[in-house]
């Protein structure tokens, strides 16, 4: 039986993939601004853990008996939780505040079946990104255009993001929005993977 994924992520789905896993993606419908609103004072790690329970938890009455994987990433920044940009001129407003500065990314997965949640994971990786220049920035926007207005800090590391930074301390699979190594590790647990 194939694993579900509560996610719309070409990231999350590109992972799992690449790593073997089966699975039909079920996009969950949840009003994430509403939920991070409630959420505002618990801190990234909670925050983004909530977020990929909730997804899982939705999906998984969807589908009775289906183990389903939920999968969030938060981005901490200046006291700030930071949302995805609704437009290139936020963007370029964003990563001109984040240049040259350190912030948290903290992706969260969890799995779920008939309502209940079986487990969940949160791993942070702090973000260092370089100084950018003007002409950088320019050049960035143009060449990834309204493609990076689904990630929330506005970079895809496995392509032309991985420009932006100086240093990345934390898991490469985690930047890439999904802790793959700890969700295929319970995926063998749960008996969906060979050991």
């Amino acid at each position: 039986m194939s694993l579900i994924l509560a996610s719309a992520s070409s990231s999350r789905k590109m992972l799992l993939t690449a790593a073997g896993v089966a699975f039909t993606a079920d996009p969950a419908d949840l009003d994430e601004a509403a939920l991070m609103v409630k959420l505002k004072d618990a801190g990234a790690q909670i925050m983004a853990r909530s977020l990929a329970e909730q997804k899982a938890l939705a999906v998984s009455r969807r589908h009775p008996g289906r183990t389903v994987l939920g999968g969030d990433s938060v981005i901490a920044f200046d006291g700030d939780t930071l949302s995805k940009c609704a437009s290139l001129e936020e963007a370029r407003a964003l990563l001109a505040r984040l240049s040259g500065k350190t912030h948290l990314l903290v992706s969260a997965a969890a799995l779920a079946r008939n309502g209940a949640l079986l487990w969940a994971h949160a791993s942070p990786c702090e973000m260092t990104m370089r100084d950018l220049s003007q002409e950088f920035l320019d050049d960035y926007l143009a060449q990834e255009g309204k493609a990076i207005l689904s990630s929330v800090g506005c970079y895809h590391f496995e392509g032309r993001g991985a420009q932006l930074f100086a240093r990345v301390d934390g898991d490469y699979f985690s930047v890439l929005g999904l802790p793959l190594l700890p969700v295929l590790a319970q995926l063998r647990k749960e008996g969906l993977l060979r050991s």
